[in-house]
């Protein structure tokens, strides 16, 4: 099995996850796909003799422990662990409902910890595994139109940063994948929910801003399928990176990012180490 591993993917029904699956499946890697509508996650698929389908709500510890021994009882193991299922809701934070805040924090980042969670003690059982958690560039730059999406991807950047200190001493590795924009499904309407409000001051911006991310769904530049395949390729190194940035865009977007962060840093450093007791 060091070679042939087992692949547990969340979100195998649609989008980036279908192309996950189906690249660790050519990579001769055996597959647990899972998703709310398994019929979805077959036809999306294909047919392997290596791949499992099974029902998952990831929002459901009970389902995530029925997945998990659905795949223990299959192939006995874990290897990999894709947290890649999730949501988008669209809106200036002010429009989006508490509702829709909750259901966002509840899938992008209270779901991947909800699997995580039952995935760990098989991993720290074998001594040794990697939980792979797709993220995004809003959960390291901020925009508009993005916060309660953002809040959670940003939320998921500092649990799995933390997570990897806590885990690495069982030989589990924890890698970050930072996509850009990827030609999925994420902007399809199954995906992408608007904000519910309509506040008069953000009206005209709204109006702007909505089409232009509807006008998006299905130009984005990224591969989706080479992404997966490189994505193979990154987890089966001996040493799997902590952040894998993915996409021109994203390395742009980051790297802009830390320029500021250094930026922000050096502005105020005289008043920033004039702070000790005296």
């Amino acid at each position: 099995m060091a070679d042939n591993r087992v692949w547990f993917i969340t979100g195998a029904g649609r989008g980036m996850g279908v192309d996950i699956a189906q690249a660790a499946l050519a990579a001769g890697h055996a597959v647990v796909a899972t998703g709310r509508n398994t019929g979805a996650v077959a036809d999306a698929i294909g047919e392997a003799d290596d791949l499992l389908v099974v029902e998952l709500d990831i929002t459901s510890l009970a389902s995530a422990e029925a997945a998990v021994q659905a795949a223990l009882e299959r192939f006995g193991r874990i290897d990999v662990l894709v947290n890649n299922a999730g949501n988008f809701y669209a809106g200036f934070f002010e429009e989006l409902t508490s509702e829709q805040i909750a259901r966002s924090l509840t899938t992008n980042l209270g779901g991947p910890m909800n699997v995580t969670r039952r995935v760990l003690p098989v991993m720290r059982k074998q001594r040794s595994g990697n939980v792979v958690t797709i993220t995004s560039t809003a959960g390291i730059v901020g925009q508009e139109f993005c916060s309660a999406y953002a809040a959670a991807k940003f939320g998921v950047e500092g649990w799995m940063e933390s997570l990897r200190f806590e885990v690495e001493p069982f030989g589990i590795h924890t890698t970050i994948v930072e996509p850009g924009f990827f030609r999925t499904e994420l902007l399809e309407k199954e995906s992408t929910a608007y904000a519910d409000l309509s506040i008069d001051d953000y009206a005209e911006r709204t109006a702007q801003t909505r089409p232009a991310w509807e006008a998006m769904s299905g130009k984005q530049g990224g591969d989706p399928a080479k992404l997966a395949k490189a994505l193979v390729t990154v987890v089966d190194q001996e040493q799997p990176p902590l952040r894998w940035v993915a996409g021109a865009d994203a390395v742009e977007t980051v790297e802009r990012k830390a320029n500021d962060l250094l930026a922000q840093v050096d502005a105020y450093r005289d008043l920033s180490t004039s702070l000790a007791l005296d």
